[in-house]
C-alpha cells in the first residue's frame, strides 16, 4: 500500500499510532488530533511504551507485548497515560504485527467517553438525590397534612372532585368511612352556600392568590370561614380548601359597659376602620372601611396584609410601621389605596399603636375625595398663596420669579416629608421619589442639615 494512503487511513482509524519494536521501544509516534499532542507524545520517542503508563497499566502493556500481535488476542485494551502535569490521559489500543520484527500500535482519545460516563454518573447521582428529597418532601407534607387541627381538602380543578381529605376534614364532614374522596366538593356544603363556594374556586382559579368566603359545611348550623389557594401540578390545576370556624373579626365586644359603647361607636364610625397586627394582617375592619376599598365582606380583606392595599405598597407600609413601632402616633398620612376593582383612591390615614391586649396597629383612612369636594367652597373663597407674586412682575424677570417659587414648593415637600416620616431621612427620600444623595444635597442647598440635625439632636 503507498504510504502516504496508509498513513491517511491510520490517522482516520486512531487519534495516536505508535511503532514499536517487539521489546516495546517507540520508533515513531504519529498523533492526528492536537489535544493529544499537547500530551507530549513525540518525546516517547526511544522509551520504553510501558514507562509512559500509569503504575495499574502496566500491567496490560506488558500482557498486549507477549502477545505480539497474535489474531487471537486482537482486542481493543484501555490504557492510561501519564501527562506533563501528572493527569491522567485514558486510550485505548490494539497492537498489529508490522513485520521486519515490528509492531504497531493504534491507539484512541477516551476523553470524550470518560466526560460522558462522568456525566452519567452525576445525573444519576443527582436523579438520586432529588428523589431522596421528593420522598423527604412528601414525608413531611404527608405528617403535616394529616396532622393538622383545620379540615384541609385537595381538589381537582377541572372535575370539582375531592382528591384527598385529612382527618379533620373528614371528621368534620363525618367521613369516617372515606368515602368524601371522589365526592364533588359543593356537595359538602349547604344548598344556600354551593353558590358561594363555586364562585370562590372561580375567583381563586383565575387571580391564583388565595381566596375566601363564609359558608354553611353540610349538617352544621353555624357558618364556616372556606379558603381557597391553586396550585399547579402535572394533572393540572387543583385547589388547596380549607374550612375554619369562623371567629369575631371585629373588636372584642364585652357585655356591658363603655366597652361594648366603644365597639359598636367603632363599627359604626363615619371614616374607614382598620386593625392589624404589627407585621400588617388586617384582623378587623368596620363597614366604612369596606366601603371604602370596595368589599362586600370583611372576608375579602381579613387576613390580608395592608401593604397590599396601599399604592405605594413597602413605601408607605415602611413609614407607618417605623413611626407605630416606636409608639409614635401618625396624623393625616396622605396616600392613596388601591380598591377591589382597581381603583386607586385618595385617603388620608392616622393611626396609633394599641398595647393590650396584644400589640396592634388601628387605623382611620378617611377619604379625600368626599373631603374635598365638601369643602370646594372654603377652597374658593382662600386666597391664593401666590398671589403676591404678580406683585414682582415688571419688577424681576419671569425666569427669578419662577426659580424661587420651585425653590420654595420643594423646600415645603421636603419639610412635608421630613415630618411625616419623624425626621427619618431615608423614608423621607423614598416617600419624594429621590435618591438619599439628591435629598442631602437639596437639604445642604436650602440650610435645612442644621435644622435635621438639631431636631434629631
Amino acid at each position: 500500500m503507498d504510504p502516504s494512503i496508509l498513513s491517511l487511513l491510520l490517522g482516520v482509524v486512531s487519534d495516536v499510532t505508535l511503532v514499536m519494536d517487539q521489546q516495546g521501544v517507540i520508533e515513531d509516534v504519529s498523533t492526528g488530533r492536537d489535544t493529544l499532542a499537547a500530551l507530549g507524545c513525540q518525546a516517547w520517542v526511544g522509551r520504553l511504551w510501558v514507562d509512559t503508563v500509569t503504575t495499574e497499566s502496566r500491567a496490560k502493556i506488558q500482557d498486549i507485548l507477549q502477545s505480539k500481535g497474535a489474531a487471537e488476542s486482537l482486542r481493543w485494551r484501555h490504557v492510561n497515560h501519564i501527562g506533563p502535569l501528572g493527569n491522567e490521559v485514558a486510550l485505548q489500543y490494539v497492537v498489529l504485527p508490522l513485520g521486519h520484527h515490528k509492531l504497531l500500535a493504534l491507539g484512541r482519545d477516551l476523553e470524550s467517553l470518560a466526560e460522558l460516563q462522568r456525566r452519567l454518573v452525576e445525573t444519576q447521582q443527582s436523579m438520586e438525590r432529588d428523589y431522596l428529597r421528593l420522598r423527604h418532601i412528601e414525608a413531611r407534607y404527608r405528617v403535616l397534612f394529616d396532622t393538622s387541627a383545620e379540615a384541609v381538602l385537595m381538589v381537582d380543578a377541572t372535575s370539582q372532585r375531592v382528591l384527598e381529605a385529612n382527618v379533620g376534614a373528614q371528621s368534620l364532614l363525618k367521613d369516617a368511612g372515606k368515602r368524601l374522596v371522589g365526592r364533588d366538593v359543593r356537595e359538602c356544603f349547604e344548598g344556600e352556600s354551593q353558590a358561594e363556594v363555586q364562585s370562590l374556586l372561580r375567583m381563586a382559579l383565575a387571580t391564583g392568590r388565595i381566596e375566601l368566603c363564609s359558608a354553611r359545611v353540610a349538617g352544621l348550623a353555624s357558618a364556616w370561614t372556606v379558603s381557597a389557594t391553586v396550585f399547579r401540578q402535572e394533572g393540572g390545576a387543583q385547589f388547596l380548601v380549607r374550612l375554619v370556624a369562623r371567629e369575631t373579626m371585629g373588636v372584642p365586644v364585652q357585655q356591658g359597659g363603655s366597652s361594648s359603647v366603644l365597639s359598636e361607636a367603632m363599627e359604626r364610625f363615619p371614616d374607614g376602620w382598620l386593625l392589624t397586627d404589627t407585621a400588617g394582617t388586617i384582623k378587623s375592619v368596620n363597614e366604612e372601611g369596606m366601603a371604602l376599598l370596595g368589599l362586600t365582606a370583611s372576608s375579602q380583606v381579613v387576613g390580608q396584609n395592608l401593604e397590599r392595599w396601599l399604592l405605594r405598597g413597602a413605601v408607605d407600609w415602611g413609614v407607618l410601621h417605623t413611626s407605630l413601632r416606636q409608639q409614635l402616633p401618625v396624623r393625616n398620612f396622605a396616600t392613596e389605596v388601591r380598591t377591589l376593582s382597581g381603583m386607586t383612591l385618595p385617603v388620608e390615614v392616622s393611626a396609633v399603636y394599641l398595647a393590650r391586649p396584644e400589640p396592634m396597629y388601628a387605623f382611620f383612612v378617611r377619604d379625600m375625595d368626599r373631603r374635598l369636594q365638601g369643602g370646594a367652597s372654603l377652597a374658593q373663597s382662600q386666597t391664593n398663596p401666590f398671589a403676591d407674586l404678580s406683585q414682582l412682575v415688571g419688577r424681576r424677570p419671569i425666569k427669578d420669579i419662577v426659580g424661587e417659587t420651585v425653590d420654595t414648593i420643594e423646600r415645603m415637600c421636603i419639610e412635608a416629608a421630613l415630618d411625616l416620616t419623624h425626621n427619618n431621612r431615608a423614608s423621607a427620600a423614598e416617600m419624594l421619589g429621590l435618591s438619599r444623595q439628591s435629598l442631602y444635597v437639596k437639604l445642604r442647598r436650602f440650610g435645612m442639615v442644621a435644622e435635621a440635625e438639631a431636631e434629631n439632636s
